[in-house]
């Protein structure tokens, strides 16, 4: 059995579009194209053919930057499009749900309604420094449990899901759900991907992106890791031409040597960064709590979040807030900036509630 045994039918039954690639040694008249690039140089990088039908070139690099198969990821516009790939692809409308586990990224919930899939919550903790609560998730999961998402580092609230109690309730779902682990800003969390297990475990999809770590995100490039059938389903799923031949000249060009190393300095410059705002604003009276940060940002408790907005918004800075949201009241999610960036939130946080 295969987990996309579960999938939709419909979609197992999706045919690709296809087309014959581009043959530089022939005139192509078959993909109604306009016959020559019109434009000046101010929109170098475009071309008046389309990218590749399936950006294999895109494929094989994110695989080598994620250190797997390249049968085994599929290139997407943002992890966010793979997000809703995976709903559109394993839920039935009306009939089949998701898991979510809130304070979460919230775009989970977005694409399970836009799917008109049912939406189910097993909160984290917040008494334990927003620790899944494993049984209570478990009880939200039924016979039409098709999709459930762990996001690690969590966005907003930094924290990191143990790699060994996902892979147990992964191996408890197994033949039953997707399970979906965004691993956006695993980089900055001193732990390796989760994507070597994929053989292991059919059920198990990582989602990865370049728009953190890699500084990417103009370019809306990610990926979707997963057993290979999975990747066959979702890539039957995609649009045809879907990512953009500047976005792969981009990309490319970016995960050269030189420019990973580049990147990679700025992943320890930013965790270095990290600890340090984190150290400032827990002495600062405006904030009660700051909680740990195993990724690109810090959330913190204000001691009043109306002050410390009005501070922020005097100061020119803005920040995450949360208004009244149930499980993150008074609370924002900071982002971790340059030097510079971070001492004028701090500066203005200063002079809330009497400073320092």
């Amino acid at each position: 059995m295969s987990i996309c045994d579960i999938a939709r039918g419909e979609i197992r039954a999706l045919v690709p579009y296809d087309a014959d690639p581009p043959d530089l040694n022939f005139v192509n008249l078959n993909a109604n194209e306009a016959p020559e690039f019109p434009y000046d140089a101010q929109l170098a990088g475009m071309e008046n053919r389309y990218p590749e039908l399936r950006p294999r070139s895109l494929q094989s690099a994110l695989a080598d930057l994620f250190d797997i198969d390249s049968k085994n990821l599929w290139p997407v516009r943002g992890s966010s499009e793979g997000i809703d790939l995976l709903i559109r692809a394993f839920c039935r409308a009306y009939r089949d749900n998701i898991v979510v586990l809130p304070p979460t990224f919230d775009m989970y919930s977005s694409y399970a309604n836009m799917q008109a899939a049912e939406v189910r919550t097993a909160p984290l903790s917040v008494e334990r420094d927003f620790a899944v609560d494993w049984q209570a998730l478990e009880d939200q999961c039924d016979e039409n449990t098709r999709v459930i998402f762990l996001c690690s580092p969590n966005n907003p609230t930094g924290n990191l899901i143990p790699k060994s109690e996902i892979l147990e309730f992964t191996r408890s779902r197994a033949g039953k759900s997707v399970v979906v682990v965004d691993e956006a800003y695993v980089e900055f969390s001193g732990r390796t991907s989760l994507a070597s297990e994929i053989d292991q475990h059919d059920n198990l999809v990582i989602l990865r992106t370049l728009s953190k770590a890699y500084a990417l995100a103009g370019a809306r490039c990610g990926a979707v890791l997963a057993d290979d059938a999975v990747i066959k389903l979702i890539s039957a799923l995609t649009s045809p031409y879907a990512i953009s031949t500047p976005v792969t000249r981009l990309v490319l060009t970016a995960l050269q040597d030189s420019n990973r190393a580049a990147a990679e300095r700025q992943i320890t410059d930013i965790v270095v960064e990290r600890q340090r705002l984190s150290t400032r604003l827990e002495q600062l009276d405006a904030i009660d709590r700051v909680w740990r940060s195993f990724a690109n940002f810090v959330l913190v408790r204000f001691a009043s979040a109306a002050v410390a907005h009005d501070k922020l918004a005097a100061a020119g800075v803005t920040v995450r807030e949360f208004g009244n949201n149930e499980w993150l009241r008074n609370c924002a999610r900071i982002t971790v900036g340059t030097a510079a960036e971070n001492n004028r939130l701090i500066d203005a946080l200063s002079s809330a509630k009497g400073g320092l």
